[in-house]
């Protein structure tokens, strides 16, 4: 599987602490070259979340984004995205699997390097693992894992392993140097205090022309 370098999630309360479109976000992404993006809304009801994830599929439609949903299998199917990703506090792998289908992807996070080992026993398509630095996306974080933890995590799986946490431009080439396929990235591509209408784009655009060298 060729797996894309960068993906980037658009967190639904990130956006709303910086008044920040999600569509506009999404769109954004698109348009600086991200291929894969995963839709994560831990605070909103089915209802919203599924108004959502239909119209962000509708805005990737007419490219090769992949579109993944966070947590929910089922509004995942019935809006038509490209696959879920789960937790382990969420549907088993095989459980997702039998809602979204085959040819759909499942993602699922891992924390720990006996998870990743459980993980790879399954039919997912990718392998959450991390977080690899201190992150401030989560409100209780699981303990950071480091690049040793990376590294030992690669050793323990051939699927694709996706790096996550507090990854910024700075640090992604040493994450992908230490095993990772591709580095999930959420705080980092807010804008912060710069246009939000330009800096996702370019934001996005660097850390893929990084990615790429690596």
């Amino acid at each position: 599987m060729n797996f894309p370098r960068l993906y980037a999630i658009a967190d639904a309360d990130l956006l709303a602490t910086q008044s920040l479109s999600l569509d506009l976000f999404v769109s954004e992404l698109v348009s600086a070259g991200v291929r894969l993006v995963q839709y994560r809304n831990k605070q909103g009801s089915a209802r919203h979340v599924l108004e959502d994830a239909r119209r962000l599929c509708g805005l990737c439609s007419d490219s090769s984004v992949k579109l993944i949903l966070n947590d929910r299998a089922d509004l995942a199917r019935l809006a038509h995205c490209d696959g879920v990703h789960v937790g382990q506090n969420d549907l088993a792998v095989e459980d997702a699997r039998s809602i979204v289908g085959r040819e759909h992807w499942v993602g699922v996070s891992t924390h720990t390097t006996e998870q990743v080992m459980e993980a790879d026993q399954t039919s997912c398509d990718y392998i959450a693992f991390g977080p690899i630095f201190a992150t401030l996306s989560k409100n209780n974080p699981d303990p950071v894992v480091g690049l040793a933890g990376l590294h030992q995590a690669r050793a323990s799986t051939r699927k694709p392993l996706v790096a996550i946490g507090g990854i910024t431009r700075e640090n992604c080439g040493a994450v992908i140097d230490a095993g990772a396929d591709s580095v999930a990235v959420i705080s980092a591509l807010l804008p912060g205090s710069r246009d939000p209408n330009a800096a996702v784009r370019d934001t996005a655009g660097e850390f893929l022309a990084l990615l790429q060298r690596e």
